[in-house]
């Protein structure tokens, strides 16, 4: 950790333009500011809300322990986050269950907050941060017990080189658990184009699709929890907050960008209101 690690080279597989897309994206100052005050600035991916008015940040953190309860971890684990994003997850797991944890991310600009996090919560000698992408991951054949992903794995291009990665990298008995904003399987066509649109994606997968890749890829689907209610409440509190504090957002991020936003959330709360969108939390052992 503390180090740029996994910089591309000429050798370094080709990417998918969803992935440079994402990188592009969250490398803006505009988003990082929006994502580091107005989401939270720890853990940047959806929440499992006990209330509708809890904190972001309460809620996030609760999809992080309900997803770590599925795993059983230890000291003796070690674990990769796929899209880690700021790190929260990956900081929660080392300080709770002393485990060793690899974040991989395409943007250098979360990847800095990222270390700086680290180093701040005295956690640098378990986390290390690198950059990296999750369609041509720079690790062997069964580096590591765990494979985590929260909300990343829609930003490839390709879903299916993903799930293969991720079942090679994952040792024999180990686990992946993900959350990914997937299209309901029986979605009308064009129901999600006004969310595609704004995240520049042609697609989302589906959970018909991950347990077809499950399976293609000798992995065992042990559970999918559908928490489906939590994405549309979810989009819903990231809108009021940004409106609550729009003057403030608009000064980090920009009136445009903002504006962008608060369209692209209502996207996101109609789509997951009409039953177009599904949520919830895979786990898949490999054998």
């Amino acid at each position: 950790a503390g180090s740029i690690e996994g910089m591309p080279d000429s050798n370094t597989p080709r990417r998918s333009k969803a992935s440079t897309d994402a990188e592009t994206y969250y490398d803006g100052s505009d988003a990082d500011g929006f994502y580091a005050s107005i989401w939270g600035g720890e853990d940047i991916h959806i929440g499992i809300y006990d209330h509708p008015e809890e904190t972001i940040r309460d809620a996030s953190r609760r999809t992080v322990a309900t997803m770590a309860e599925q795993v059983k971890l230890s000291a003796a684990d070690s674990v990769i986050d796929l899209g880690a994003g700021y790190g929260g997850s990956a900081r929660y797991l080392a300080a709770r269950y002393g485990c060793r944890v690899t974040c991989l991310n395409v943007s250098e600009v979360q990847n800095s907050r990222n270390r700086k996090l680290t180093a701040e919560q005295n956690l640098t000698g378990q986390i290390t941060v690198v950059y990296g992408d999750f369609e041509n991951l720079p690790y062997s054949d069964e580096s590591f017990s765990v494979v985590w992903s929260q909300d990343a794995l829609l930003h490839s291009g390709n879903r299916a080189a993903v799930m293969t990665e991720a079942a090679r990298v994952c040792k024999s008995g180990g686990t992946i658990v993900f959350t990914d904003p997937m299209q309901a399987d029986d979605a009308n066509d064009g129901a999600l184009e006004p969310v595609l649109e704004r995240i520049n994606l042609t697609s989302l997968g589906s959970p018909a699709f991950y347990r077809t890749a499950a399976t293609e890829n000798g992995l065992t689907l042990r559970s999918f929890t559908d928490l489906t209610p939590h994405l549309t409440r979810h989009y819903s509190r990231v809108l009021e907050e940004l409106c609550r504090n729009e003057s403030d957002a608009r000064r980090i991020s920009g009136d445009a960008y903002v504006d962008r936003m608060q369209a692209g959330l209502r996207h996101w709360v109609n789509a997951g209101s009409s039953g177009s969108l599904v949520w919830g939390i895979f786990v898949l052992d490999k054998t």
